[in-house]
């Protein structure tokens, strides 16, 4: 950075100069702010915010390290003195320094600490720099120091040297991220993980391309679909990890990154103060583990709770990387991936350096033990020459005599101070000089330059065997924290707990949550959409407020659910110009908020003379009246909606009567028809969904239920709510049909028997968690089934010789179906040494005959998409089911074989 400014050139600048101002000292600011600023800026982003490409250091940071180098004896040193020694080269007061110094102590990889560092996961402090001590990891001292390839700079009052960057054969920055904020620029760079910033690594050295994602240290569940590879623009979801303890608990266990459970658990209780959420009472049991409990409150849904807690607290949170570095003295924005480019082809070049180093200094030592083996074999130092001679200058003359004939030996040419070094010797170890030993150590020398040479001539592989160095000397206990899960977005609509009451004034034509004086309409959420049917035709979808005018004459007025396909609208109006009536059925997937809408074609005098809102999309039928007319025979009769198509919003409907309509009467209800909802499952998400994503679950209507079976043996009934959360613990999810038989293998905890049991799963209150296996403790599922006729292939060992026989069992013929809890019958009186099952599943999906009420009648707005999910032919992606494959063993202590 420059030290000197120049300022433009000013058109009073001669006078100023000759002192001649028209009585007045004001210099010109011309160019002054705008030279200052440039010069302020470029000192923050270099010297104090934005980290160096090559050693992921800020200058606080790497003056730090540098100073506990500089101290290192091996033992812990007062923080305070670190801080204390680091102020000879950075000028920012020890605060600055102390505050850096902790933050690098937390991240648990370059200093090894001792006393209390603080916790970054519940957000405590660290004690005072003079209570806590550090000193360097090991790690830091492997990868981080090596004063012969770091190039020095003075410090800023010129009285030490410090280093410029670090020689760093690691990429440090990657692990450990960075955060700062500069002069027009700021810097995020997230964590990532040992274990694979070494495997990308590798894989740079293989010339691929590396694909790293963050991995945070407070855990915690990450989507990296938009990470865009840390560049600006990109965006991480980080969500807690939730646990149901049971119907009434949550457990929060890990948290999103950049967040404390302080700050989480004053989110929450936030959130349930604005009524987002209903809990009853909210714990923090963190000690070595993150464990917060939720207590809710009674009737309050876990699985919408869940939700709500992602949509309304800091249970989840969205980071903007946006990777900054300092590189060739100027800020670059880069990837993850270009950075861990360039870290990796800098430490190849760092451990090349080092190569060369160890050889010369290799050659330097055969060079010396050659010249002094001749030196003293060849008697020079009884040389009479050398003996007489007077000074230095006479030495070196008379000892290039001596060792010409042997020039040809060394690999460099003798020069005045190698001799220096000799007449330096003392007589005892010249006279106690040993060849043999001599000879041995050159040997030996030798041999360690054959092995340098070989690793700069395979450079490359000698790069990755330091990396696998390191993976296999500090990796243990690195593994991955942070899961990596696509997220389904939460639409806080969907979750918000009703926190409102709306209200109506039909003919004023307002709506409202605070109108407690006017018709209540129903329970909402604050943050609710409304859409409001008037009888002129119009209708409108409007947000919530304390109280709005909508316009008069309301007919009909509810919450709205964007994209809802199932709340059918029946409706018969009048057209303003003609008086012709009309009918039509249709639903509001999507509007404009505030935008005004038409029933009718929108002519004036318009009116609606009939109106339902159906949630199951039902047909009632309706009897209407006609006014006399003499060319009308017939004046009554009734029209059933369910002849209707479905049409889109804007459909002009089939024609009632052109002739007036004196009254429209209801009939009778009619049933839906709708056909049932179409689900799948989607296993990366663990949600249900009605996109097509992931495995075909069936059609659901009604009272229909998903079968859950769990790794212990346990399985629950689910109903199909998209809001449903599924445990990981889960092995099979399928639509739950109460007539069909299922086959188990489970193996008795206690007697280590393994038993067969045909069974249906009883219809069983959702929610409700019922076990089909043996009670005792340790009993396992080894094999379920929906297979109509299973079969597994048994290895058994016979007798008392364990003679192994191999035999393919159909399940059928051992037992009949009988109830749940029957233990079942024993599966071989054999010893069992492995089970595999031969026979496919069955998809019920596709092979259940389901009946459907009526077709799915089709939107045909412009501004509606056809949807129809049709189900897939192919098998079920779950061919058998087995837990805990590790702690299964048989009666004679041999590992089953599973499958």
């Amino acid at each position: 950075m420059s030290e000197e400014t120049n300022y433009p050139a000013d058109d009073n600048q001669e006078e100023l100069n000759n002192g001649q101002t028209n009585n007045s000292k004001t210099i010109p600011l011309s160019g002054l702010y705008e030279n200052w600023f440039l010069d302020y800026a470029s000192y923050v982003i270099l010297d104090r915010a934005v980290p160096h490409i090559n050693d992921g250091f800020k200058p606080v940071q790497r003056r730090i390290l540098h100073s506990l180098k500089e101290m290192d004896d091996g033992r812990y040193n007062k923080a305070a003195n670190v801080i204390g020694n680091t102020m000879k080269y950075h000028p920012h007061g020890d605060a600055s320094i102390g505050d850096a110094m902790v933050q690098i102590g937390q991240k648990n990889l370059l200093i090894d600490c001792q006393g209390n560092w603080g916790d970054p996961i519940t957000g405590d402090a660290s004690a005072a720099p003079r209570y806590i001590e550090g000193r360097l990891s090991k790690f830091a001292l492997d990868v981080v120091f090596n004063p012969e390839t770091t190039n020095w700079q003075l410090s800023y009052d010129g009285r030490n040297k410090e280093p410029v960057t670090l020689p760093v054969k690691f990429p440090l920055l990657l692990a450990q991220g960075a955060e700062g904020i500069a002069v027009g620029l700021a810097t995020k760079i997230m964590p990532h993980n040992f274990l694979e910033l070494i495997d990308g690594s590798i894989q740079v050295l293989n010339g691929e391309r590396p694909h790293i994602l963050p991995d945070f240290p407070t855990g915690g569940m990450a989507d990296c679909s938009a990470y865009n590879e840390g560049q600006r623009g990109g965006k991480i979801r980080v969500r807690a990890k939730i646990e149901e303890r049971d119907k009434k608990t949550l457990a929060i266990t890990e948290i999103p990154f950049g967040t404390t459970t302080g700050g989480l658990i004053d989110s929450v209780v936030a959130a349930n103060d604005k009524g987002k959420i209903k809990i009853k009472k909210i714990e923090d049991n963190t000690a070595e583990f993150v464990e917060i409990i939720v207590h809710l409150a009674p009737g309050i849904s876990p699985d919408v709770t869940i939700d709500a807690l992602f949509a309304f607290t800091a249970c989840e949170v969205s980071i903007s990387p946006n990777t900054c570095v300092i590189k060739e003295d100027k800020p670059h924005f880069l990837s993850v991936n270009d950075i861990l480019i360039e870290n990796t082809i800098n430490t190849k070049n760092l451990l090349k350096q080092e190569l060369e180093i160890k050889l010369h200094d290799l050659l330097e030592k055969i060079f010396f033990s050659s010249l002094l083996k001749i030196f003293i074999q060849e008697g020079m130092y009884k040389h009479p020459q050398y003996e007489n001679a007077g000074d230095f200058d006479t030495v070196v003359e008379v000892l290039n005599g001596l060792f010409e004939p042997f020039f040809s030996q060394f690999y460099r040419p003798i020069v005045p101070e190698d001799y220096k070094r000799l007449i330096d010797k003392p007589m005892s170890s010249i006279t106690r000089f040993d060849v043999k030993k001599a000879d041995d150590h050159m040997a030996s020398l030798e041999d360690e330059i054959k092995n340098v040479k070989r690793h700069l001539k395979h450079l490359t592989d000698y790069a990755i065997a330091w990396y696998e160095r390191l993976r296999d000397k500090y990796g243990k206990g690195r593994e991955r924290k942070t899961e990596l899960r696509a997220f389904d977005r939460v639409e806080a609509t969907q979750v918000a707990l009703a926190n409102a009451k709306l209200y109506v004034n039909r003919e004023e034509g307002f709506i409202g949550s605070g109108m407690k004086k006017d018709e209540f309409v129903c329970d909402c959420s604050d943050i609710d959409d409304i859409i409001v049917f008037r009888a002129d035709g119009k209708y409108v979808v409007t947000k919530i407020q304390d109280k709005v005018f909508v316009g008069k004459d309301i007919i009909h007025v509810a919450v709205f659910k964007k994209g809802d396909e199932r709340t059918i609208y029946n409706a018969i109006y009048k057209e303003g110009d003609t008086g012709t009536s009309f009918i039509k059925r249709f639903a509001v997937v999507g509007v404009t908020r505030d935008k005004e809408y038409d029933i009718s074609k929108g002519s004036k005098g318009s009116k609606v003379t009939y109106f339902t809102a159906n949630p199951n999309g039902e047909a009632e039928i309706v009897n209407i009246q006609l006014k006399p007319h003499t060319k009308l025979r017939k004046l009554n009769f009734d029209m059933n909606f369910a002849e209707i198509a479905i049409k889109g919003r804007a459909s002009q409907g089939n024609i009632v009567s052109k002739y007036p309509v004196k009254k429209i009467t209801f009939k009778s209800a009619g049933v839906s028809t709708l056909a049932g909802r179409k689900i799948w499952f989607d296993k990366i998400t663990k949600r249900l969904n009605a996109d097509e994503r992931g495995q075909y679950l069936g059609e659901f209507d009604g009272d229909d239920k998903i079968l859950i079976v769990m790794s212990d043996g346990t399985y629950e009934l689910s109903n199909f709510d998209l809001s449903n959360y599924f445990d990981d613990k889960m092995i099979r999810i399928e639509k739950y049909f109460p007539d069909h038989v299922y086959t188990a293998i489970h193996q008795d905890g206690k007697s280590g028997t393994y038993y067969v049991k045909r069974f249906k799963f009883d219809d069983i209150p959702v929610g409700k968690s019922v076990s089909f296996i043996n009670d005792e403790p340790g009993s396992k599922l080894i094999v379920l089934t929906n297979s109509t006729e299973p079969v597994v292939h048994l290895e058994v060992l016979k007798g008392k010789s364990q003679t192994e026989e191999s035999l393919d069992q159909p399940l059928n013929e051992i037992i009949d179906v009988k109830g749940l809890k029957a233990q079942g019958n024993r599966l071989s009186f054999h010893t069992v040494k492995s089970v595999k099952l031969t026979t496919d599943e069955i998809d019920l999906a596709v092979n259940a005959k389901e009946e459907v009420t009526a077709p799915t009648e089709t939107s045909e707005s412009d501004e509606e998409t056809e949807k129809t999910a049709e189900a897939t032919n192919s098998q079920s992606d779950i061919k058998l089911e087995i837990t805990n494959p590790d702690d299964i063993q048989t009666d004679n202590g041999g590992q089953i074989e599973l499958f």
